[in-house]
């Protein structure tokens, strides 16, 4: 059923808009591209990017000042530049990166860029498990044209899975809409920002600790903790008895001075019925 659907996509589904959404104009002062009905914007800087076929896809690059990561995001083939204009804008505000899109018709896929993974609609499933990095897929549960069972084959499929989302109720062109959209790529962004070793001892930390030993450790707790129950009570009956025999010595002191004093004064008086 799955290849059905895509094939049926593949041939009515995916068509740019017509006519499109924008224009590119060149400025007769500065000869900067501009992609009219949007006004020109200092940080954004539009290219005409040449193709092996010896086309040109146009793309815009949006900078941010406090940047780390540049974010390549590739739309789908039913959208053009000027229908994702704005929320390139928006994206490149609120994740704090610099953005650079679209970059390629098909599958819609977004990383930080080191290394790039070119990807197609339909058979990304054998390239999948060759990415060595992290993975971040988005799906929406209700979508009519890509099934989510397809997100999540893909998701099984990942070396280094990052944490999904299954959009409920998301369909295949509106998950920009959902605010949980937006914070789980901050999320990810800033998981992918640190170094392998980084993320390693982070994964470390927050994962629970395995359970399947707990049982052993919890019977040697047991066994010493009789262990000193055992020499608590060995102690507090020494003492006790130390303290009996402390007793017994002072009362034996004290008769062994009493019988003292009086057989002084036994002396006393024969010395002086005798004197």
């Amino acid at each position: 059923m799955g290849g059905v659907a895509s094939s049926m996509a593949a041939k009515f589904a995916f068509f740019p808009p017509n006519p499109p959404s924008y224009k590119v104009v060149t400025d007769e002062f500065t000869a900067l591209l501009l992609p009219t009905p949007f006004p020109h914007r200092k940080n954004v800087e539009v290219l005409k990017l040449p193709t092996r076929r010896g086309t040109e896809i146009v793309a815009i690059y949006i900078r941010h000042p406090m940047a780390t990561s540049t974010l390549l995001y590739s739309h789908g083939n039913a959208a053009d530049l000027g229908q994702m204009y704005e929320l390139f804008i928006e994206l490149s505000i609120h994740l704090r990166v610099n953005l650079m899109g679209p970059i390629l018709s098909g599958l819609r896929v977004m990383y930080p860029v080191k290394r790039a993974y070119w990807f197609d609609i339909y058979k990304n499933i054998d390239k999948i498990p060759l990415v060595n990095c992290p993975v971040l897929i988005i799906h929406g549960t209700s979508d009519e044209v890509v099934d989510c069972s397809h997100g999540k084959q893909r998701w099984d499929l990942c070396k280094e899975k990052y944490e999904p989302l299954w959009l409920k109720g998301g369909n295949h062109c509106d998950l920009e809409q959902y605010p949980e959209y937006t914070r789980h790529l901050k999320k990810f962004i800033s998981t992918v920002e640190k170094s392998p070793s980084q993320r390693k001892s982070t994964d470390r930390r927050e994962k629970p600790r395995k359970s399947t030993d707990r049982p052993e450790k919890l019977k040697n707790q047991s066994n010493n903790l009789d262990k000193l129950e055992k020499l608590r009570t060995s102690f507090d009956q020494l003492e006790r008895s130390r303290r009996s025999v402390d007793c017994h010595e002072k009362s034996r002191k004290s008769i062994d001075h009493q019988l003292e004093r009086a057989r002084k004064s036994v002396d006393l008086l024969d010395r002086i019925r005798t004197g």
